[in-house]
């Protein structure tokens, strides 16, 4: 009998996702095999679920996605450089957003040489901010802490001037 170590552990769950993911496609499931892929490699890096997840997207015909998927992967070729193409014209060639499209896991790792040059230009395009301090405003959205703070806002407001109408009656009797 022999005993697994933890690193066998973790690389049976690893190519355990990817399995699963093929089943679902071989299923016709692709959104199932996607979502799998999607959550698996928010936290882990696995240039093999990146790619499988690539090949998800570019089968649901997202090829921006694929791009973002692919692009964090040493995989090379057409269909890549036209996936890749069609996630920096999704982005405008906007850095920030683009760098924020890639998976959690793709952005923490080091040693893709384009991942590593688009953290560099997003450094310099940003650099009072950083990369990771704007985290989630790559899709120029409404932060809700402003929402709720203009909410409070205008009750308060409100309050005020029916105090104020009050006080008002109080001190000018027949208004």
């Amino acid at each position: 009998m022999t005993e697994k170590t933890p690193t066998d552990s973790r690389t049976s769950a690893l190519d355990g996702v990817v399995t699963q993911a093929r089943a679902d496609l071989a299923a016709g499931r692709e959104w199932k095999a996607r979502d799998r892929l999607v959550a698996h490699v928010a936290s882990t890096y696995d240039q093999e679920a990146l790619g499988l997840l690539g090949e998800v997207h570019a089968t649901m015909r997202d090829l921006p996605s694929a791009g973002a998927a692919w692009f964090g992967t040493n995989r090379r070729g057409s269909d890549v450089d036209d996936a890749v193409d069609a996630w920096r014209d999704r982005h405008a060639d906007n850095f920030v957003q683009m760098w924020h499209s890639l998976p959690r896991s793709v952005r923490e790792h080091e040693g893709n040489k384009r991942v590593d040059a688009l953290r560099r230009r997003v450094e310099k395009d940003q650099p009072a901010v950083g990369i990771d301090a704007a985290e989630g405003d790559g899709e120029g959205g409404v932060d809700a802490a402003v929402i709720i703070a203009v909410a409070v806002g205008i009750l308060l407001l409100a309050c005020a001037v029916i105090g104020f109408v009050t006080l008002l009656g109080w001190l000018i009797p027949g208004l």
